[in-house]
């Protein structure tokens, strides 16, 4: 194929998967379009739940390249003034949910599957379309882990406008919970729950880790949903707190919570510890390529499926995070095409670790 002939492979394909609702933990119908798609090319895959896994020729001397995209979305946002399941093109916008986060990536990186595999490559190489990236399900990557080959190196096709993205930061989620004793608040009686959650609060909001990542910044911790309270007459037995962490590469999910749990009187559960901040040594061959290239590697304050990867890996796909997980989302055919390019010089007889 002709690398225009790619391009509107890829274009296609995307805009099937607009049309066919995908959204987080639903993405049966969309995994059965990719597969059928991929059908007429004569791949060999497998369907892991609604993972496609593609995988080329095999030799265990080489090390080995995972490309990877997500095949699923959020739920459309109200505000969209166009139908998100529509795939519109106007002049070099192609319009429609899940457009750039993350179908661009995911099309695009099975165009250059099929242009690198076309030929011997000093790596295998592995493609996967994952599903349930947007809630870190257990049926997305988790679930196709365990079936891949060891790998040295991923790049996911996240929207980064085509800069590598070396480092991720990790989520964890705490739930905190302050204990009082209801009474009636006209005679002043029991114990207040929020008071009791006060210190804690202001402890929370001036909590500063030492060390700062170059890339990543702080490890950042924020209090984003409170509640307390039955009605203005009783006073709260119970107030709940939703805390949203995001650590850098200097803290595990393990040691923030610990550090937490031992500073508050109130009761904290972590919801998980499994979604660390993830990295590649700026020394990666691929890395300092990417740099050759011209472009600027940078740290992404957004989680993706490299929180699942215990391998070595980074971002760099077509698009911009900004327009992920808005209302008219948007990718540039030009900027699928850029990536096409791009990814092929990149990668072609290129040393990956």
């Amino acid at each position: 194929m002709e690398r225009n002939e790619h391009l509107t492979s890829a274009v296609e394909l995307l805009q099937q998967l607009i049309a066919t609702p995908s959204v987080s933990r639903d993405e049966a119908m969309a995994a059965d379009v990719f597969c059928r798609f991929i059908g007429k090319y004569g791949i060999n895959f497998r369907r892991i739940c609604n993972n496609i896994l593609i995988e080329g020729a095999y030799d265990k001397r080489k090390p080995t390249l995972l490309l990877n995209a997500h095949i699923d979305t959020v739920k459309p946002v109200s505000s969209w003034t166009r139908e998100p399941f529509v795939a519109t093109i106007e002049g070099d916008r192609l319009y429609g949910l899940g457009s750039n986060d993350c179908g661009g990536g995911l099309v695009t990186l099975l165009q250059v599957f099929l242009t690198l595999s076309s030929k011997e490559q000093p790596y295998n190489i592995i493609y996967l379309a994952s599903a349930e990236e947007e809630v870190s399900g257990a049926n997305g990557f988790s679930r196709a882990l365990p079936e891949l080959p060891p790998i040295d190196l991923a790049i996911v096709g996240e929207p980064t406008g085509m800069q590598p993205a070396i480092a991720e930061k990790g989520l964890m989620v705490l739930d905190i919970k302050s204990h009082g004793k209801s009474g009636h608040a006209a005679r002043d009686e029991g114990v207040n729950a929020i008071y009791e959650a006060l210190d804690d609060l202001m402890w929370l909001r001036n909590l500063k880790f030492e060390k700062v990542s170059p890339l990543l910044g702080p490890t950042l911790l924020n209090v984003t949903v409170i509640n307390a309270g039955t009605q203005h007459n009783v006073i709260p037995d119970e107030c709940t707190m939703t805390v949203d962490v995001r650590t850098n590469e200097y803290y595990t999910n393990e040691e923030v919570y610990e550090y937490v749990c031992k500073h508050l009187k109130s009761e904290v559960t972590a919801r998980s510890f499994r979604l660390h901040s993830s990295s590649v040594s700026s020394e990666n061959p691929i890395v300092r390529k990417c740099i050759e290239m011209g472009m600027q590697p940078f740290g992404s304050p957004t989680l993706s499926d490299q929180a699942l990867m215990p391998f070595p890996s980074l971002k760099l796909g077509p698009g911009q995070s900004s327009r992920s997980h808005s209302a008219d989302e948007y990718i540039c055919i030009s900027e699928m095409e850029h990536a096409l390019t791009t990814y092929i010089r990149l990668l072609d007889g290129s040393t990956i670790c």
